[in-house]
This record gives C-alpha cells, structure tokens and sequence, in this order.
C-alpha cells in the first residue's frame, strides 16, 4: 500500500455537477421517445470544477460539456428499459462520443427493430451480458480463495463481448480459467505486465489521517441513522483505527472495512464533524452531490484527489476485478481516468451522481492511466449506510403524502428489484438509493410499473 507520511493537511473534496435523473419524463422502456425528448436535467448546472476538467481531459467545450451528461443521462434510461424487455437475450449497452449515441447489443437479431425503435444502434452479438457475467463471477470465486499469480485484472467487455483477461503469462491465464472452469471461447486474453497498487495515500475529498500517520481521502460523506460519517477505500484502515482530520483535529474511526474482496470502508465522525452533501471544487467552490444512480459503460466520469486535482475520462468497464499485491479486489469499474498515489478514497462522479471511490491503478496523470473505483452503493448497502445528498425534488402538486408500501427513501436498490407504492408495483431499471421525492411514479427513469 501507498501512504504518505507528514504530509501538509490538504482539504479537497470532488466536485460534482447537478444531474438529476428525477427530471426525465417518459417510461424509460414503454416510452422510449419521451425519454429520448426529456430535457437535459440538471446538465446547466454542472459545477464549473467539473466543466474545467472535462473541457482539459475530453477536449469538449463547456456547451459540449453540459450536453453530454444530458444526454449520457437519458441513454441510460432508455438502456435501463431495454435490458428489461430484451430479457435473457440482452448482450450489454455502452455510449460512444460526445454525442452519446447508444448502442445496445442482444443474442437474438428478432430483437434488433425493438432497439432501433428505441433510438438506439443494435447488434447482434454471440453472447449474453448474463452468460459473460457467470463465467468472470466463477473467476471471481477462484481468486477469493487465492489471489492468481501474473494475473492483474479481468472483466467483462460488452464492447467486444468477451471476458478480458490481462495477465503476465499466457500460461497463467490458462491455469486460472481451468481452474475456474471458463471456456476458452469466451475469453481474450491480454498480455500486460502492468502491476496495478492501491492509491492508499488519496483523498476525493478533504484529507484525512489514520492513527496520526498515514494519510487517506473522504470519498462520500453518509449517516447511518443520527451518526454522521463518511465512506471511503477499505485498505485505508481497519475497525478500530483512529482518524484525524485534514486540520489534525480528533475525528472518529473506521467502523468496518473490507479489504482484499471488496474496497471500501465507512468512518464513524465524531460530534464536532457535521456531514455535508458537498465536495471540495479545487478553487471553484464547493459542488453538490445529489444521488448516486450509476453511470452506462463509455459515459464520462471524473474524479477529484488531493495530489493531482480533477481528471476526467469515461467507464470503461463495469464489474472488473483486480489483482493488487495484497489480493484480489472485485466489483470495481475500470477507467481510464489517471491517478497518483495520494488519490485513493477519493470520490468519483458523473455529473451529480456518486459513483465510487478510488481503489487503485496504474500508471500517473503525466502519461496517463487506468483507475478502478469501488462503486458507492455496495458500500452503503453493506454497511447500512445513507448518502448524505442535495435537498431532492418533491412532487410539484404539494406536500408529499405517504402512500404505503415496500419502497423506503434511503434504501439501496438494485436493477431488478420489485417495489410496491401505494397499490402499484415497479421493477427497478437502474441503480441506486433511493432519495425523498424520487418516488417510484415520479421517476421513471429510475422504475417500471409493472
């Protein structure tokens, strides 16, 4: 691990712009053109920090910026509805250019006019997102029991339809899918002697020190019930580790941490520390984070650290796994953003939304390089955590009234899961924890009626 010792106190924090997904209007899968059509939520009010480093790192203007994430935004919902009517046959999704023009992929070409339809580029590929998913899920069982020698990551690529395998040695990789019992067929293997390390010493927000010594970074902050807190990389400490804050003052301490496996943590902050839905803007003020709805493969994103600032790029990869020196880490999202020890914890965004913290990488911000992040809602899920977010929107008739059911503001909800509202049901389409006021029939983008 990476730390840095007696370093001057930083404060930074990620700045974040203002997407809102609660502004889209239309069924994300019934309606594709209303979502299509959806103005840009939220896309004008994107944090100048996050614009500066999005013009620097995407060569965009601010106007290109701003249209981007609008419609990065409402690609996602349309993809969000068409992974649940394509069903089984569904071969994965991804944005391309500044455009964002979606495509998505499917194993059965009858599917390929219901994509179209939908405004989106269909193919027909050989695999299944499901059927790639089990066979790096069985890689993922064989290195939680051994971390794989020369063998540095794997992933699921939708691009190519292919488990990606990089390792060092050809013959390396082959032992390793023989032991998980993955075809050959369905895996590229890549030489890289890259050797990925965890960004220890970062912060995406204001710097933080463990036991007076080394030196990590707040990713998001969140509460769990009253105690105030923040979420960040799991190998920055271990329960029971003291932290200080950036102007070594008292601060808390970690109350859980997973590390190899997973990467994240959560500190518990003392009385004196009020959580705020903000992160640190580099200079152009402090932005807002206002919910954590995850970002398709090939949207931009951005990250914010304490020893080289705001850097962009776009996912690459959702669900990679990671081999560092002290083991496997899996369920991260590959990117092509850059990173320096001094990084690490640190948030990473897409527009408004929380994505991740920072895990770990390769390579720096001279040359360029691929970061992982461990994506914040298995982190609040596992701890029981809530995000601490903006003020979120309310229905626009008047006071909100509890109408019953299953659905619960705060809750971490997954593609997939069934909800009750009132006397309605809805189906999940993406993501995320769920926000006061983004109830299951104000938010489309978000849920299906079912």
């Amino acid at each position: 691990m990476l730390r840095r010792r007696a370093l001057a106190a930083c404060t930074a924090t990620v700045a974040v712009g203002a997407l809102a997904l609660a502004g889209l209007t239309g069924a994300a899968s019934a309606d594709a053109s209303s979502v299509a059509n959806a103005p840009a939520a939220g896309a004008d009010r994107l944090s100048p920090g996050l614009l500066k480093a999005m013009q620097r790192d995407l060569g965009l203007t601010a106007g290109q910026a701003r249209a981007r994430v609008g419609e990065e935004t409402r690609a996602a919902a349309v993809a969000a509805g068409l992974r649940h009517s394509l069903g089984a046959g569904f071969a994965g999704a991804r944005v391309s250019g500044d455009a964002a023009e979606l495509t998505v992929a499917t194993t059965d070409s009858a599917d390929t006019a219901r994509i179209t339809e939908a405004g989106a580029r269909a193919v027909v590929l050989a695999h299944s997102l499901a059927e790639l998913a089990s066979a790096k899920a069985a890689l993922d069982r064989v290195a939680l029991h051994r971390a794989p020698k020369d063998i540095p990551v794997w992933y699921v690529d939708v691009r190519t339809n292919r488990v990606v395998v990089e390792a060092d040695r050809g013959a390396a990789a082959d032992t390793f899918l023989a032991s998980a019992g993955v075809s050959r067929q369905l895996v590229t293997v890549s030489q890289s002697a890259r050797v990925p390390r965890t960004f220890t010493d970062l912060r995406g927000g204001d710097a933080y020190y463990m036991n007076g010594s080394g030196r990590c970074s707040i990713g998001f902050p969140v509460k769990r019930g009253t105690q105030g807190g923040f979420v960040s990389a799991g190998h920055c400490g271990t329960p029971g580790v003291s932290t200080s804050g950036y102007n070594q003052q008292a601060q808390g301490s970690f109350q859980g941490s997973t590390f190899p496996g997973r990467d994240y943590s959560w500190v518990a902050a003392n009385t004196g520390w009020t959580p705020r839905p903000l992160v640190n803007g580099y200079g152009t003020g402090d932005v807002t984070v206002t919910g954590s709805t995850e970002a398709l493969e090939g949207s931009s994103v951005c990250r914010s650290g304490s020893t080289t600032g705001w850097h962009c790029g776009t996912v690459q990869q959702r669900n990679s796994s990671v081999t560092y020196q002290e083991g496997t880490v899996s369920g991260v999202t590959r990117t092509n953003v850059c990173a320096e020890p001094g990084d690490s914890g640190g948030s990473f965004v897409s527009g408004s939304q929380a994505q991740g913290v920072t895990s770990g990488g390769t390579g720096n911000c001279s040359q360029g390089g691929t970061t992982y992040f461990q994506p914040v809602n298995p982190a609040l899920q596992a701890y029981g955590l809530t995000l601490v977010t903006s003020a979120t929107p309310t229905d626009p008739t008047g006071p909100p009234t509890d109408p019953g059911g299953s659905w619960a503001a705060g809750t971490v909800y997954a593609a997939g899961d069934v909800v009750t509202y009132g006397s309605a049901r809805y189906r999940c389409l993406q993501g995320h924890q769920a926000q006061a006021g983004w109830t299951p029939a104000n938010v489309p983008a978000l849920w299906q009626a079912l």
